[in-house]
């Protein structure tokens, strides 16, 4: 048996939630985690990852377009995303953390911005219908809880954090309807409690779901 052959399968596990959440600052500890348990780990982020999707980030995050649009050049930076570093890594045997998947264009594309969802979920079928995350663990706050974190940052901010408190309470609303839809692979996670409450239940996901 090859060391290829011998390895044991990748695990794909994304971080969601709307922005002020506070998703992306734990997942260095996420990733840490699985690290000492022997994993090679992949941290990436959505828009973005390759060169091409950052280029496309760039574009996504800071110059206005029509909603279709928006979406489809998520699905877009998505497959590039899939082909050059998702894909590989798991075959790899490695395990990929992703700041954002395909749960963000359902919730800021279809949730805030009203795409229909069957287009979206024909983009998703046809980009990634083979692959879904192992695990997804969906970071939930209030909006106005999350404007107020954003607020304090005191940096400039990009087009969807500069967007109106109800169309991040439509997108907050659409995550915890594609996590109710999608249960057995979404943990919802109340980011509203203290730092080292939410690394606990970061790391009691993952034993259970992934590890």
């Amino acid at each position: 048996m090859s060391h290829a052959e011998g390895k044991q399968p990748g695990r794909f596990v994304t971080f969601e939630g709307i922005d002020g959440a506070g998703k992306s600052s734990h997942i260095a500890t996420a990733a840490a985690f699985v690290r000492r348990h022997g994993k090679t780990v992949v941290c990436t982020r959505e828009p973005g990852g390759t060169r091409l999707g950052e280029k496309l980030r760039e574009l996504l995050l800071h110059e206005a377009m029509h909603l279709e649009t928006e979406a489809l050049l998520m699905f877009a930076a998505r497959r590039e995303h899939l082909e050059q570093v998702i894909e590989p890594a798991l075959a790899r045997g490695e395990w990929v953390i992703c700041d954002r998947f395909s749960d963000a264009t359902y919730a800021y594309q279809s949730g805030g911005r009203g795409l229909d969802q069957s287009k979206f979920l024909q983009l998703e079928q046809w980009v990634h219908g083979h692959l879904q995350p192992h695990l997804t663990l969906l970071f939930d706050l209030p909006s106005a809880v999350a404007r107020r974190r954003i607020a304090a940052q005191e940096r400039s901010l990009d087009r969807f954090e500069r967007e109106q408190a109800d169309f991040h309470e439509r997108v907050r609303k659409a995550y915890l309807e594609r996590a109710a839809a999608a249960a057995q692979r979404i943990r919802v996670i109340d980011a509203d409690q203290a730092p080292d409450i939410i690394e606990n239940l970061i790391k009691k996901a993952v034993v259970d779901y992934c590890l």
